[in-house]
């Protein structure tokens, strides 16, 4: 681990931090909101606290019996892909470490809750209004869906900033033909 790095310093303690308030959340959310399915009005039915437990992937997405070790699986694989863009990840890229650590959180969190529980990935966070639910979903999912769109901008500033830097090239080649 290269503790002196500006990534490092963002990317560790952001991982533990997001880690831990997830794991910590969904223990609360198992100990006090029982029995699941039943909705507790936070902020009207706007924001409500629903334990409920997703064996598949977001959005309720299953492949069967086998989904534990599918999403585990895919998970693993993921955090693979994430070690390798932290590893390319400047020193000093601080945007890009928050990212990969929040989406890296995200998936350890949730990974977790598959491994200790036969039930799935505990979620407890629901927003809607009346009917109009969206699906109930934990910091993890949080995490992940910030740290996506993180990493996604600060890729697509990444390859604008590439894409700038060669244009005066291209031009300057052109114009000496």
């Amino acid at each position: 681990m290269e503790r002196s790095s500006p990534k490092a310093a963002l990317f560790w303690p952001l991982l533990l931090v997001v880690i831990a308030l997830d794991v910590t959340t969904k223990s609360l959310a198992v100990a006090y909101l029982v029995p699941e399915y039943v909705p507790r009005a936070i902020v009207g039915d706007w924001v409500q606290l629903t334990l409920a437990y997703n064996p598949g992937a977001s959005f309720g997405i299953e492949v069967g019996p086998y989904s534990r070790v599918v999403f585990s699986g895919l998970a693993l694989i993921a955090l693979v892909i994430l070690a390798q863009l932290y590893r390319a990840t400047a020193p000093a890229d601080r945007p890009r470490a928050a990212a990969l650590a929040l989406v890296s959180a995200g998936a350890l969190g949730n990974m977790l809750d598959r491994v200790r529980s036969p039930r799935g990935v505990v979620d407890f966070i629901d927003l809607g209004i009346r009917d109009a639910r969206f699906y109930t979903f934990n910091v993890a999912d949080m995490a992940i869906t910030t740290g996506a769109i993180l990493l996604a901008w600060v890729l697509w500033q990444e390859d604008r900033n590439q894409s700038l830097a060669a244009r005066p090239a291209a031009e300057s080649r052109s114009v000496s033909a």
